[in-house]
């Protein structure tokens, strides 16, 4: 009646699976608990309006308006961190389709030969690289073409563009590589052309996957710290122009997090900014899983 060497070892794995996985659970907890209760103390502790902190435009913690509230006005940040985020997303989403189709659809073999290195090599460079060449090179191009310090909202979204596309790209290969082959036989069986057949039913099927591959790269590109930081001009104003200096919020925290003293405004107001970036990424997250359940194929 005792148990055998494998029951026990399965019993063993379980164990180990079921501490791990409680202690992955933890561990995000803390973290939300950490940054939320530290974000929520601008308003808690600080008396900071969140209306104020959301819409305002004048950042500036370490001074008080005439009233004597914080200037504390988050919107620029905010605003510059979805400009880059949804243009770069815009202009990567049709590169990244086009290859993906490329390598599935028209030139399988040569086309994985062609874009495949190329996509690993994009995957592997370091972010400081990318912003070492917008500094050098998209830089002095923007400013050459339009004017200005060349530093703002248009050279982050190209750097960003270039970052975002081999995750966009490989994501969107291995939706259209999910779309069953019967569609495509079925679709050429009837009379359909191949673009007919790419268009209006490869694509069609492989809309949710495509989706959350736009959402993948949005999400890097809303994250996205040091790149950013070098090519975006670090302005703490409300970007009125792509050629013009901006900032986002994670460019401010690089900046700031290491200046400021623990459980002052000027800290607080930090972590407030990051508290918002954390629950934007559990809204790309929910999202994610909101297509990938909408896109479902229904047994």
């Amino acid at each position: 009646m005792k148990k055998s060497s494998k029951r026990r070892l399965e019993s063993f794995g379980r164990t180990i699976s079921l501490i791990s996985t409680t202690v992955i659970v933890f561990i995000v907890l803390s973290i939300l608990y950490f940054v939320i209760s530290k974000g929520i103390s601008t308003f808690v502790t600080d008396g900071v309006s969140l209306g104020d902190f959301l819409t305002k435009s004048i950042w500036n913690p370490g001074t008080v308006a005439d009233d004597g509230t914080p200037l504390v006005g988050a919107l620029p940040m905010i605003a510059g961190s979805f400009l880059v985020t949804l243009i770069s997303a815009a202009l990567a989403t049709p590169f990244a389709v086009a290859a993906a189709l490329f390598m599935t659809e028209i030139s399988p073999k040569s086309g994985k030969k062609i874009l495949q290195p190329v996509i690993e090599l994009l995957v592997g460079i370091p972010s400081v690289v990318y912003g070492f060449i917008g500094l050098t090179v998209v830089v002095p191009f923007v400013r050459s073409l339009f004017g200005g310090t060349g530093f703002g909202i248009l050279s982050s979204t190209l750097v960003l563009f270039v970052m975002i596309l081999p995750t966009v790209t490989s994501m969107s290969v291995d939706a259209l590589n999910a779309v069953p082959r019967h569609y495509r036989e079925a679709s050429l069986a009837m009379g359909g052309t191949r673009w007919q057949t790419i268009y209006k039913v490869v694509l069609r099927a492989a809309t949710p996957g495509l989706l959350t591959a736009v959402v993948f790269g949005m999400a890097r590109a809303f994250g996205e710290a040091l790149a950013v930081q070098m090519v975006i001009g670090n302005a703490t104003l409300m970007p009125n122009s792509l050629v013009t200096p901006a900032s986002t919020l994670t460019s401010i925290l690089t900046m700031s997090m290491g200046n400021t003293v623990m459980g002052t405004l000027e800290n607080n107001v930090l972590w407030s900014l990051a508290t918002i970036l954390l629950l934007m990424a559990l809204f790309f997250n929910i999202l994610t899983r909101y297509i990938g359940k909408k896109g479902a194929v229904k047994k």
